[in-house]
Order: C-alpha cells, then sequence, then structure tokens
C-alpha cells in the first residue's frame, strides 16, 4: 500500500485489526482525555481488557508496520486513518478522500489531541452512513463513526448524539450496562476541547483552507 508523502512508513491495511480484541480501547481511550482519579477511562469501557489493550498496541504501535484504515465513501468524501509509527514520533493522521480526485487531503493528526481541521456532528454521520460497498475499507456504519468521532470539532452536539455513540459502541462489542456513561464521556471531552470555526470551509467540501498538506494514493 503506497499514499505519496508517506513513501518512508510501511503501510500496510488495518481493517482486520478492527475485529481483534483490544482495537477500539486503544484507538478511543486517549480522546476520552485523563479522566480523574475516581472516573479514569480503561479497557473495560470498551470490552476489552488490559491484557489485550496491550498485546494489540505492539501490532498498532510497530514502527515496521504502519496500519491504514479506509473509510471510503459512495456520495461524497471517505476518510482514511494513518497510524504514523515514526520513531519517537507516533500519532494518527486524518485524511480524507473526494469523488473524482486521485489524491487525499491530510486535514489533522492525532498527537494527545486534535489538530488541523475537523468536522461537524451532521458532516461525521454523513460519512459513517455512506459506505461504499464497492470500495475496499471498513462498511460498518457503527464501526465508520468511531473511527471519525476523533475528528469532532464542534462546541455541542444534537440531542440524540449521545445514544447514536453509544449504540456505535454496543455495536463494536462495548458493555452495554456502560455504554451510554462512555458516550457521554467521549462526546464531553471531544465538544470541550473543539475549536470548529464556523467561517472556514469545510474540508469536506474540498476546501484548501484546511491549512493540511495534500498527500496522494498510488
Amino acid at each position: 500500500m503506497l499514499i505519496k508523502g508517506y513513501e518512508d512508513g510501511p503501510l500496510v491495511a488495518g481493517e482486520a485489526l478492527l475485529d481483534r480484541p483490544g482495537f477500539w480501547s486503544n484507538y478511543l481511550m486517549p480522546v476520552c482525555g485523563g479522566g480523574t482519579s475516581a472516573v479514569r477511562p480503561g479497557p473495560e469501557w470498551f470490552g476489552d481488557d488490559g491484557a489485550d489493550a496491550d498485546a494489540l498496541s505492539e501490532v498498532l504501535f510497530d514502527p515496521e508496520r504502519w496500519p491504514v484504515i479506509r473509510v471510503p465513501a459512495e456520495d461524497g468524501p471517505g476518510a482514511v486513518v494513518v497510524h504514523r509509527n515514526m520513531a519517537g514520533e507516533y500519532g494518527i493522521d486524518y485524511l480524507l478522500t473526494h469523488p473524482g480526485r486521485s489524491h487525499a487531503q491530510q486535514v489533522a493528526s492525532w498527537e494527545g489531541d486534535l489538530s488541523g481541521v475537523g468536522l461537524t456532528w451532521d458532516e461525521l454521520v454523513h460519512l459513517a452512513d455512506s459506505p461504499s460497498p464497492a470500495a475496499e475499507g471498513v462498511q460498518d456504519t457503527a464501526a465508520r463513526l468511531l473511527l471519525v468521532l476523533p475528528l469532532l470539532a464542534a462546541s455541542d452536539v444534537p440531542e440524540p448524539a449521545p445514544a447514536r455513540v453509544s449504540a456505535a459502541l454496543t455495536s463494536v462489542g462495548a458493555p452495554q450496562a456502560t455504554a451510554s456513561s462512555t458516550a457521554e464521556h467521549l462526546l464531553t471531552h471531544l465538544t470541550r476541547r473543539a475549536r470548529h470555526d464556523p467561517a472556514w470551509g469545510s474540508p469536506l467540501s474540498g476546501s484548501s483552507r484546511t491549512g493540511g498538506r495534500v498527500d496522494s494514493w498510488s
């Protein structure tokens, strides 16, 4: 697998990792923030245990293999999640693909927090709900929503949002008894650090005002 701009990275298809125990805790626990001493996020929030999380972290963060997870969309921009496992410079890059274009546009990175340009809740939902069965990548709408959830950049979300995230968490294996509180925790942290400026052009429109570099599929 090659993406222009990542020639030095040993990119590998990572979609199969979503079904491995420990994936969702590794991917979403950092989005929860550190929590408090009384409420600290743990792998069990996502249906995992510590051994699962530790074992899969060795796969996700392997500098010899950088997992790439594709979220293709049928009627609009899709997303690509790149685990950038450079020694001493680990991060997750978020790229958007646009219909009719041969390039993928990097719009944000996650290195302890989001930098770059995020998306509104409605944009995330539209992307999640528009799988492209003809393309390689993640088709399940619950998993798609959770994969792009770190891109949320809004100071508030519609009333149905927590229930939608809770249902997605349950669908990927989170305990039903705690999925609602986990969803609330995720959304609270994401909206608290939101930096979306309504005056900015949405990266879903292909606007060049995102500040991200342009990387091409090849």
